[in-house]
């Protein structure tokens, strides 16, 4: 049987006035993106951990069969095959029973590994892309750069339209797209602290290797790629340096939730502990104007007068994430998002840009909860372990080998490997937090991984999309309100 391998897609995609923010593990996930799109705006899915989020997804004996659908219309079926062989429980793993450990992703590479990002990734955007043919977007991380490449192949053989990544700066991802986009081997460099030349930190992809007796090779389309950038200087780097096309930007302010960019300049922490942001931190718009390519606004824009604003600014719309990752069609937990928007109803909404709770050093918008890592008696019952390590810094070893250290890690281990004490100080195990936001929280024996969330500053305005009487409100409720 002759499998054709790939989906065509010529043209860049129509501007919308609306991009739903890629958010957290799985709040951005396939259901919430799909209606995003049907409704004419740009859906997209978190591409975190993807990897993880299906292989506990398929352990939970996969509810509704959406990733066993999914799958059979996976165009390398013997890979399939080994995903569902090895992860699959038909009636799912026991209550307690602890999830499979599947190890960490390194820079060399493993197979394993990469097969279960590129089917993780095909899987949520074939989803997401299901029963419209509107385009569809995904979010990645730069901070997490191991997966990268097998994660964009995956995304890329379902037909993913737009390629947003933020928390760092990837001038390389463009070429990388370019070079994917024809089945062809890719490399990235991967940042390691303390590197010399001789530094192996690269990490490589071929497809070819993951090919299939029977299956023909067709171009695959080249997304879009949107980076998210704090500033218009950070705009000017990436078309001077990116090595392949940028198709725009997202331009985000500390406002938005999960990580922040540090203030410009020296740090200083306000009496509550929280980055002081000032005139330098606010992007300057004409410059943006200038470069001619779209650009939306980010962070706390949640209102029709902010979309009216933009859009006379000169952008192209606003990226919206708090609102649609409070609607009923978000990852979130439904007792966790009731619980949230109570308490934005009731004017109790708090969040705090924490400046050392995630391990990436970035600020980090936390929206306190009770029973979770932002209550400091969970934080410090919690035991110290690193189990996931997506975002784990690499190293030069004295010996010259590539390490792996993360300072939310047991704090000898940490240590051990050449880290500095007042790097451990707050670093909460970011990984499986926003795990445990969407449910999928690792079991242990003395209960499950404890929760995290991340909101960002209009955290307090979402009742303007609720019906009077009622802690729920969908996508389209979002899209209405926004739109006017």
């Amino acid at each position: 049987m002759l499998v054709v391998f790939g989906i065509m897609y010529g043209m860049k995609i129509s501007l919308p006035k609306i991009i739903q923010g890629g958010m957290g593990v799985g709040v951005s996930n396939w259901h919430l993106a799909q209606t995003v799109s049907k409704l004419g705006q740009l859906g997209v899915v978190s591409g975190t951990a993807l990897d993880i989020v299906l292989a506990r997804r398929l352990q939970n004996g996969d509810p509704g069969g959406h990733v066993r659908r999914a799958l059979s219309h996976f165009t390398l079926p013997q890979m399939a095959q080994r995903v569902l062989d090895t992860l699959f429980v038909p009636s799912g793993i026991k209550p307690g029973e602890p999830y499979k450990v599947l190890g960490m992703h390194g820079i060399k590479g493993n197979r394993e590994h990469d097969e279960l990002c590129i089917v993780s990734n095909f899987v949520e955007v074939f989803l997401a892309r299901e029963g419209h043919a509107n385009p569809v977007g995904i979010n990645y991380l730069e901070k997490i750069q191991l997966p990268h490449l097998p994660s964009l192949y995956g995304a890329m053989l379902a037909g993913v339209a737009v390629v947003i990544v933020g928390a760092g700066i990837a001038v390389e991802m463009p070429g990388v797209l370019d070079v994917l986009a024809q089945h062809q081997p890719a490399t990235y460099p991967i940042r390691v602290h303390g590197a010399r030349p001789d530094t192996e930190a690269t990490a490589m992809f071929d497809p070819a290797v993951y090919h299939e007796t029977g299956v023909t090779l067709v171009s695959l389309n080249r997304p879009d790629f949107l980076p998210i950038i704090s500033s218009d200087a950070l705009a000017s780097i990436f078309l001077r340096k990116a090595n392949g096309r940028v198709d725009g930007f997202i331009v985000e302010g500390p406002c938005a939730g999960g990580h922040n960019a540090p203030p410009r300049g020296v740090l200083h922490l306000s009496q509550d502990g929280q980055p002081i942001y000032g005139p330098r931190d606010v992007v300057n718009l004409e410059p943006m104007r200038k470069l001619g390519l779209p650009f939306w606004l980010g962070g706390s824009y949640d209102s029709p007068e902010q979309l009216k604003a933009a859009l006379a600014a000169g952008a192209a719309g606003i990226q919206v994430g708090t609102a649609f990752a409070l609607c009923t069609q978000s990852g979130l937990m439904p007792e966790v998002r009731l619980q949230l928007v109570a308490k934005a109803l009731s004017g109790e909404a708090r969040t705090f840009t924490d400046p050392v709770a995630s391990p990436t050093g970035f600020p980090f918008k936390v929206a306190q909860l009770e029973e979770t890592l932002s209550d400091q008696a969970v934080y410090l019952k919690r035991r110290r372990v690193c189990d996931l390590g997506y975002l784990r810094e690499l190293y030069r070893r004295e010996d010259g080998a590539v390490g792996y250290r993360c300072p939310a890690e047991p704090e000898a281990h940490f240590l051990a490997k050449g880290g500095k004490v007042e790097e451990l100080a707050g670093r909460k195990c970011v990984c499986n937090a926003l795990l445990a936001n969407i449910g999928l929280a690792q079991r242990l024996p003395a209960g499950i991984e404890p929760r995290l969330l991340t909101l960002g500053d209009s955290f307090c305005n979402v009742g303007r999309f609720c019906a009077a009487g009622s802690l729920d409100f969908s996508a389209a409720d979002v899209i209405r309100v926004l739109l006017g």
